[in-house]
């Protein structure tokens, strides 16, 4: 427990040094790794010496120590099912949704006394200094007010809000150099739109806005429960608000399969009515984002920084790629796809068969069975789909993004269908999806 005590690095000098150390630590990786193939008698590309378990780890390690935006990046890459990433790569970027260092106390009791003043102790009956929960802007502590409410408090790291640019740019430093990203690849938009977003999340009093907003909506669903904010502590870079009690959203795997059907069913409707009725998403599909409460079969919804409206040309776009594909029309999900940018020109006109072959696997898992239900405990379909798509992934030439917003969305969107994978849950999806037609 004490190794994952580390001061958050607050200067943009001290931050720039852990890249450069970064960095550094990855070119020794990458010669060490292309020496020992050399004397394999192997000509290895630079991209798999720079891909490698070791580098993955030593990335890792330190942007679990660095946190803030540096970190939040890290976490989407490690939400990749294995497309891009070597699946072992993902499993050890995977380390960063779990958790990151902790304050050490002396820089917690001093984030505390800038928000609250020297006395913020007057607040509470009890301040629990070991966080429950760390992770790439903040860390959250339990806590009781003077009025007997159990509270969870988030407080935001030191230096994260500011450091935010400065971080994005040093991490696509790396994603460009590491040869992930094609040199031809203009991802301007999308970093700027990340460092929006970020922006976003690190102001606090936003987020206690967008629980807020989530109450209402949710208020006659008895299958979520929220936390609500406490007005009168409220504080940009501090948010508290009531504790819920739950367990890892991972336990339901040890429920009954009615139980468990029924828990990530009502997580996949809520992902639906976000993009086609609520015009707002909570983007970011971390698991640690939801618990369960096993007494009452209730999902515990956290975390509302990374919550976006959802603009009605996406909302369409999507509106029409799920018609195709509950139409089972190959053609019409390949032209959906092509109009969204998940697919380019130069792909179809490259590997357009076996682009179709790709599509017409996923429909046909999804329509397999007669009463629309899919099995996500069978992952057949999607390592074979893997399988045919690393070749089309290596012409990096037809690599083409979707717009930033639509990306944002297809996070929250693979995120929920990795957890129902996860939970080997098995669903009625298709008359799901009928209901958003």
């Amino acid at each position: 427990m004490k190794d994952r005590y580390r001061p958050v690095p607050q200067s943009r000098l001290g931050r720039l040094a852990a890249f450069g150390q970064l960095a550094g630590g990855i070119a020794t990786g990458a010669l060490s790794e292309g020496l020992s193939r050399l004397a394999q008698g192997e000509r290895p590309h630079l991209r798999d010496l720079l891909l490698t378990p070791s580098n993955a780890r030593r990335v890792t390690d330190q942007l679990s120590r660095l946190r803030g935006a540096a970190m939040k990046l890290g976490q989407m890459l490690s939400l990749d099912p294995g497309d891009v990433l070597p699946p072992e790569l993902t499993a050890i970027l995977g380390q960063l949704r779990e958790s990151a260092n902790f304050m050490p106390g002396s820089q917690l009791r001093s984030a505390l006394a800038a928000a609250w003043g020297p006395d913020w102790q007057r607040h509470f009956s009890r301040f629990d200094m070991i966080p429950i929960a760390a992770a790439s802007i903040g860390q959250v502590h339990k806590a009781v007010l003077v009025s007997g409410r159990e509270v969870a408090v988030k407080v935001q790291y030191p230096g994260v809000a500011a450091s935010i640019d400065a971080d994005i740019d040093n991490v696509a430093t790396l994603l460009k150099i590491s040869g992930i990203l094609p040199a031809g690849l203009d991802i301007k938009a999308h970093l700027a739109e990340a460092k929006r977003q970020l922006h976003e999340e690190a102001d606090y009093l936003r987020e206690a806005e967008q629980m807020r907003q989530y109450r209402r909506l949710l208020a006659d669903d008895p299958r979520f429960v929220l936390p609500e904010p406490v007005d009168e502590l409220l504080h940009p870079t501090i948010l508290p608000m009531d504790y819920i009690k739950g367990s890892p959203i991972e336990t339901i795997k040890t429920a009954p399969p009615a139980t468990r059907n029924e828990a990530m069913g009502a997580v996949v409707e809520l992902a639906l009515r976000e993009l086609f009725e609520f015009g707002l998403m909570q983007t970011d599909p971390n698991f640690a984002n939801f618990r369960w409460q096993p007494e009452t079969g209730r999902i515990v919804l956290l975390d509302f920084g990374a919550t976006r409206p959802v603009p009605p040309e996406s909302a369409s776009h999507y509106r029409r790629l799920l018609k195709a594909g509950l139409d089972n029309a190959t053609s019409e999900v390949r032209d959906a796809l092509l109009a969204m940018d998940y697919l380019s020109p130069v792909q179809m006109q490259r590997h357009g068969r076996e682009l179709e072959a790709m599509i017409r696997l996923v429909l046909d898992h999804v329509h397999r069975n007669a009463d629309g239900t899919v099995d996500f405990s069978d992952r057949s379909p999607l390592a074979d789909v893997r399988d045919r798509a690393a070749p089309i992934i290596a012409d990096r030439q037809g690599w083409s993004l979707p717009s930033p917003d639509k990306m944002f969305i297809q996070r929250k969107i693979s995120g929920t269908a990795l957890m129902c994978m996860n939970m080997n849950v098995r669903l009625p999806l298709v008359p799901l999806l009928k209901r958003f037609r």
